[in-house]
């Protein structure tokens, strides 16, 4: 057994657009039972479509910053210090509408859903842009789909 320790500047920075994920934790440790990124949301910005994952929990801590969450129709101002645990099955998004940076701590339960994020960076290194069909796309490799996906 081998304990990781990431410092500030550790881990895996993906640029996604305007959002930086890094990945703290891609599972390699926990025996893929949980993975953990650092989401850092500029002001003004939205995260992806509204979306549900059949396979995983999504966890989300606000370290600093204000994050909007929008579950189905219903969006909550989540600041620093706030928690959201999001069940498989449970329609979400997220933004961050403030003036100021949002900065949360993302956890996958199991660690599925980094690779999600690996994807994304590769196919923008392929010269692809990062629009919402592309990101559904790659969603879908992840038991992911957008909320109101058809098949709802």
């Amino acid at each position: 057994m081998e304990v990781a320790i990431i410092g500030p500047d550790g881990g895996d920075a993906i640029q996604l657009g305007p959002v930086q994920m890094r990945i703290l934790e891609d599972g390699s440790t926990t025996g893929h039972r949980l993975g953990v990124g650092e989401i850092t949301l500029p002001p003004h910005t939205d995260g992806p479509p509204q979306h549900r994952h059949a396979r995983h929990d999504e966890g989300f801590y606000v370290v600093s910053g204000t994050a909007s969450f929008t579950v189905g129709d219903t969006t909550y101002d989540a600041p620093a210090g706030t928690f959201v645990m999001v069940p498989p099955g449970a329609p979400h998004t997220f933004a961050n509408l403030g003036d100021e940076p949002a900065v949360m701590l993302n956890t996958f339960t199991p660690d599925l859903y980094v690779q999600y994020f690996r994807d994304l960076r590769e196919m923008i290194a392929q010269g692809h842009a990062l629009t919402t069909a592309a990101t559904v796309e790659v969603m879908a490799r992840y038991a992911t789909v957008p909320a109101t996906d058809p098949a709802d």
